[in-house]
């Protein structure tokens, strides 16, 4: 029998409980987690819902893929922590209550924005900042301390403040393929079986993979 590491688990084993698996971990319905995507924090990662996740007062959601890897310090702003800026003021009138919210809560609707998403088998650096309502696209690469303010296309490298792409990690054809394949969603005994394949090899090696297992269609 395969060795799979328990997806149920919240503290990764052997990192000092340094590293957790968050969709064990969360407990707001506004986070979504796929499996094995971790959190690594030299201090405490247990409080990444808090601490990590910033203005979750909803209806907008955080939505975060399988295997993806997220560095100590990452940070999501979702949309409840923008302030009005379509009149003279940005002050938030609404929060103070009575006359001051009687008059202005409405204007709370135009701020819920849209859910921040976060692919597959993404990569996300220490201390990056990921804007609300950003979509990171699968097996994109999100640079030390970057602050993404536009969606990431998949596979892509992104750095800088703002966030630039630096480069495409794949050829377009290629990352049509690896789009295709989505190894996150093969079963998970297959995955450990290739799982050096996964990490070492091309996407025609992954193709091949698929098709020995009929994975694939082609």
């Amino acid at each position: 029998m395969p060795k799979i590491p328990d997806p149920t688990r919240v503290y990764v084993p052997d990192t000092g409980d340094k590293v957790v698996l968050l969709k064990n971990l969360v407990k707001s319905p506004l986070i979504c987690v796929g499996d094995y995507t971790y959190y690594s924090d030299i201090d405490d990662p247990s409080n990444f819902e808090t601490h990590n996740v910033l203005y979750l007062f909803g209806p907008a959601k955080l939505i975060i893929g399988k295997f993806c890897s997220i560095g100590t310090g990452a940070h999501f702003l979702m949309p409840m922590g923008n302030h009005p800026s379509a009149g003279v003021s940005t002050f938030p009138f609404f929060v103070f209550g009575g006359d001051w919210t009687a008059q202005t809560l409405d204007v709370v609707t135009t701020m819920t924005g849209e859910d921040t998403v976060i692919g597959n088998d993404v990569w996300i650096g220490r201390e990056a900042v990921i804007m609300p309502g950003v979509k990171v696209g699968d097996g994109a690469i999100i640079g030390t301390r970057a602050f993404v303010t536009t969606d990431v296309p998949p596979y892509g490298v992104v750095s800088g403040n703002p966030a630039r792409l630096i480069k495409r990690r794949y050829e377009p054809e290629e990352i049509e393929l690896l789009e295709r394949l989505a190894w996150w969603d093969w079963p998970i005994e297959i995955v450990t079986e290739h799982v050096r394949d996964i990490l070492t090899g091309t996407p025609a090696q992954l193709e091949q993979i698929a098709k020995d297992h009929g994975l694939t269609d082609g």
